[in-house]
């Protein structure tokens, strides 16, 4: 039977029209434009009903390309923008200018792993952002990679408690030293106390160390251990293609997802994780 998902964590991008600083010097496979079309028949092969760009570069530049591809893909239903966080005035501005208006517009992210300090998003004038954006409603995806991004999270989940947010791919958890679940585990634990924190199921292939030979078994404890912690409601999954494509093939890994979801969860609550909790956590 057909299970309808929501991948909730697809990315493009095109090097001519943005600029990707993290990209620079990158001698693998990533270092070339990505679009849609080159997605399009590898979704055909799996249960992707629908699907969410997320932001890649601290510009507008990014955030218009992937306006564009939305309005031209209609099985995309949403954009994770990009917004000058540390310019609360700027911030507002392009808000009530751009975006709050735009249907494709349901969440910003900055790339706080690629920033010199694991607690950018503690600096006044961020806080300030992120509480304009809990008061427009607006979703944050935290791309954290270390026991410091979560630490960090934890403190603005006090500073700014209505605002919503998500772990992408799990802030990183220690799949590949087969840890259960170290310091990772208990700050996760802290974080799913909190009513506003969300997990995102993605990016699992890469961190799991084995690349192309990643497998349910690998991350099955860590989805169980998330799944238990913030519940099933507050959990929902992404492919993080294109970067995904560096342990394996799109379609194998949600073959991954869906078969250690499927096999920890009833039918109803499966649906919960690949398709209805994404739904309302960006109001697709």
């Amino acid at each position: 039977m057909l299970q309808p998902i929501i991948d909730t964590h697809i990315h493009i991008w095109d090097l001519q029209k943005a600029d990707y600083p993290w990209l620079k010097g990158d001698e693998s496979i990533l270092n070339n434009n990505y679009d849609l079309s080159q997605l399009e028949p590898e979704r055909k092969k799996t249960n992707v009903v629908g699907g969410v760009l997320v932001q890649a570069s601290s510009n507008k530049q990014d955030t218009d390309l992937m306006m564009e591809a939305a309005r031209n893909n209609n099985w995309i239903k949403g954009v994770v923008a990009w917004l000058p966080l540390t310019n609360p005035e700027a911030v507002s501005k392009l808000l009530n200018d751009d975006y709050l208006h735009n249907p494709y517009f349901k969440g910003i992210r900055h790339q706080i792993h690629d920033e010199k300090n694991a607690d950018w998003l503690l600096q006044p004038s961020v806080i300030k952002s992120l509480q304009i954006l809990a008061h427009h409603h607006i979703p944050y995806d935290i791309v954290g990679v270390l026991p410091a991004h979560i630490e960090t999270v934890l403190q603005v989940a006090k500073q700014v408690p209505d605002l919503k947010m998500v772990f992408n791919h799990l802030n990183q958890p220690p799949i590949a030293t087969q840890q259960k679940f170290g310091q990772w585990g208990e700050l996760m634990k802290q974080a799913a106390a909190h009513k506003n924190l969300y997990a995102k199921i993605s990016g699992l292939g890469t961190a799991s160390g084995k690349l192309h030979n990643w497998q349910a078994g690998d991350v099955a404890p860590y989805i169980e251990f998330v799944l238990q912690e913030f519940g099933i409601d507050k959990c929902f999954c992404g492919g993080d293609w294109p970067v995904s494509l560096l342990a394996g093939s799109y379609e194998h890994a949600w073959q991954v997802y869906e078969e250690v979801v499927n096999s920890l969860l009833s039918q109803e609550d499966s649906s919960k994780v690949l398709h209805d909790n994404a739904v309302q956590f960006y109001k697709l």
